[in-house]
């Protein structure tokens, strides 16, 4: 079984450190490794962190989106490796936190397609914190910090006895409708909340919103795909629409896996190959499928989604 690997990201001073060594100090994470990601030359974030030192790992030389991409697939794959040799202590997930000038996309590829740590570990949620006093203006200057946002499974927003987050909330929803918005007050939210997501997760909807050139929404399709569809899809996908393509994930009810509904993810340019599940997770059978892009337009994409269907579809009848 894959071991879970959570992303906590938020631009600088939204709190991260804060809500992590709340959360750490839960007795439902006490099974968690903890990797901590610092921009310079002395790293201190780690030292703050409430879990045991041989399960911490601290990479300070350079952001996660860089430099330290190589290291995280080094530092995971010796995590698994200690943990199997009983040289630390056994866990049961894995946290990730970035640094706040971090683009998490290049993270998300790493995790779902390196060769090694593909077979070990896989993508649980990315929990994005926004701070209610500064947020609203580090979306106006940051582009890391819009990417971040669009990109979450989850929104935890920060220092709201500070400010008033109304309207930082609103023009979040309008940036991801898809990501739940919590909040934690002082570091403290229930962690209940931000792990149990997945890219299958049932929390698809129809908001198709703009906001900071970044676009949401949701393709649909009640009759069942044909995998051939499916497949050519997302190749047409990641040859022609990778760089405009932030995020896709969605269930596939697919033909020749009736009651199996396919689970697929995307950032960019990279896909993981679909994944199984044994049954459907809620009532609805329908296809979902969940894009966050900058320019992607949802009819042009649901279309071909459509048309590609019809042609496998023609092709198998003659």
């Amino acid at each position: 079984m894959r071991t879970p690997v959570a992303i906590i990201t938020g631009f600088l001073g939204s709190g991260k450190t804060t809500l992590l060594n709340r959360l750490l100090q839960r007795p439902e994470m006490a099974g968690a490794a903890v990797i901590i990601n610092e921009f310079g030359e002395i790293g201190l974030d780690h030292l703050l962190i409430a879990t045991p030192s041989e399960n911490t790992v601290l990479l300070s030389s350079g952001c996660l989106c860089c430099t330290v991409r190589g290291d995280l697939v080094e530092t995971l794959a010796d995590l698994y490796r200690k943990r199997h040799e009983s040289v630390i202590p056994a866990f049961d997930r894995v946290i990730v936190e970035t640094t706040g000038l971090a683009d998490p996309v290049p993270i998300l590829q790493t995790l779902v397609t390196d060769p090694e740590l593909a077979p070990l570990f896989s993508l649980d949620s990315v929990v994005t914190l926004v701070d209610a006093v500064n947020g609203a203006q580090q979306l106006d200057a940051h582009p890391e910090s819009v990417k971040q946002a669009a990109l979450a499974d989850r929104i935890v927003l920060t220092k709201t006895d500070l400010a008033d987050p109304s309207a930082l909330a609103v023009r979040l929803r309008r940036l991801n409708p898809a990501a739940p918005q919590l909040t934690a007050l002082h570091g403290a939210v229930d962690a209940r909340l931000l792990f149990t997501s997945s890219p299958y997760e049932p929390r698809f909807y129809e908001s198709h919103a703009h906001s900071d050139n970044v676009t949401s929404f949701c393709l649909r399709r009640t009759e069942p795909l044909h995998a051939v569809t499916l497949s050519l899809f997302l190749q047409l996908l990641a040859e022609h629409c990778g760089g405009k393509l932030l995020r896709l994930k969605g269930l596939v009810d697919v033909v020749e896996c009736p009651g199996r509904p396919a689970v697929i993810h995307g950032v960019q340019h990279v896909f993981h190959p679909p994944a199984w599940l044994d049954a459907w997770p809620d009532g609805d059978r329908s296809t979902r499928i969940v894009v966050i892009s900058k320019g992607l337009d949802a009819g042009w994409l649901q279309d071909l989604l459509e048309i590609l269907d019809d042609e496998v579809q023609a092709c198998s009848i003659s």
